[in-house]
């Protein structure tokens, strides 16, 4: 199954910016560096070339807009527009991350400040109101998203896998100096447990397997878990203290190009702050779930530090449930 690019409404055209276009080039050179390292694996090739040729058509497909000639002070495509507080940027549909602030020119949100400038204000369904503070052709600083909470980034076009959905935040909630929480006594982050929280990216490539974990393609997240049955690989980790006492339980998906041992490890040194360890492999079998089809590789450990707590309850723990 070969993930769809980004939408793009049939008749519309595929307007990008220049960063986008270069992204798109780019994208190409990487995946016909893949086909070459699939070699004989003729089911990789397959996949890639079938990949290839809905980039090509977006890449044959791109009208890139020249900001020069636009108006400097109305909202158009390319355009940096700051509203109620934050900072967003107008881009192509192969480009946009909401969560980085880059959204599509056919997105709702961009398609009410198109044509608006500094001052205008823009009545949605119900009270809300959006005011527009400013219009920029030159990079602004844009506002991120992270777990709902806003942090800033340079303004930058990263490459992207291609989105299919875009949601705008319901929610920004501003910085708070810790100063003055610390001032009223109010618990400060360093005073809170750390906790581990599964990581769930929809537009991430993840590996597609045989039974014996062997890679056979690749897909994105979303489509492997939408009961699409397709097999891939993921590592529980089983940690127990010195009295034999399971302490932690933690799972990550297999990264693509990653063996189940190397994602594991980086994953408990990025994760739970655990370098240098060895954990061993128990056991690997296949879980079925109604969403999902996975290749579960089962490691243990013996440690006896103090790691972030596991998320509570029974949907979680029945993850473990035949490890």
């Amino acid at each position: 199954m070969v993930p769809p690019r980004a939408y793009l409404p049939e008749g519309v055209p595929n307007y990008v910016t220049k960063e986008g276009f270069d992204a798109l080039k780019e994208e190409l050179k990487n995946l016909e560096a893949e086909r070459v390292k699939a070699g004989d694996n003729y089911i990789m090739r397959n996949f890639i070339d079938a990949t290839i040729k809905l980039l090509v058509g977006r890449i044959n497909s791109a009208v890139e807009v020249d900001l020069s000639k636009a108006k400097k002070d109305t909202v158009s495509f390319g355009a940096w527009v700051r509203y109620n507080g934050r900072v967003v940027r107008i881009v192509g549909v192969d480009e946009a991350d909401v969560n980085k602030g880059l959204v599509s020119f056919i997105s709702p949100i961009a398609k009410s400040l198109i044509g608006k400038k500094a001052g205008d204000i823009i009545e949605l369904k119900g009270s809300a109101k959006i005011e527009v503070e400013e219009v920029s052709f030159a990079p602004l600083t844009l506002t991120q998203i992270v777990q709902d909470k806003p942090v800033v980034t340079m303004a930058t076009t990263e490459r992207r896998r291609p989105k299919t959905l875009e949601q705008e935040p319901v929610q920004i909630v501003q910085d708070q100096p810790i100063a003055e929480d610390q001032d009223k006594g109010l618990p400060t982050p360093a005073d809170e447990p750390r906790r581990f929280e599964p990581e769930e990216n929809p537009i991430e490539f993840l590996p597609i397997v045989n039974e014996r974990g062997n890679i056979v393609g690749r897909a994105m997240y979303v489509e492997l878990h939408k009961g699409n049955k397709m097999l891939h690989p993921a590592v529980h980790l089983h940690v127990i203290n010195g009295k034999g006492e399971t302490t932690g339980l933690y799972w990550w998906h297999v990264a693509f190009g990653d063996t189940p041992e190397k994602t594991l490890k980086r994953k408990m040194a990025e994760t739970l702050g655990l370098s240098g360890m060895n954990p061993k492999l128990k056991r690997q079998y296949i879980r079925n779930s109604k969403t999902e089809k996975e290749l579960v590789y089962v490691f243990t450990m013996v440690s006896e530090e103090e790691l972030p707590i596991p998320p509570e309850g029974k949907e979680y723990v029945e993850l473990f449930a035949k490890d």
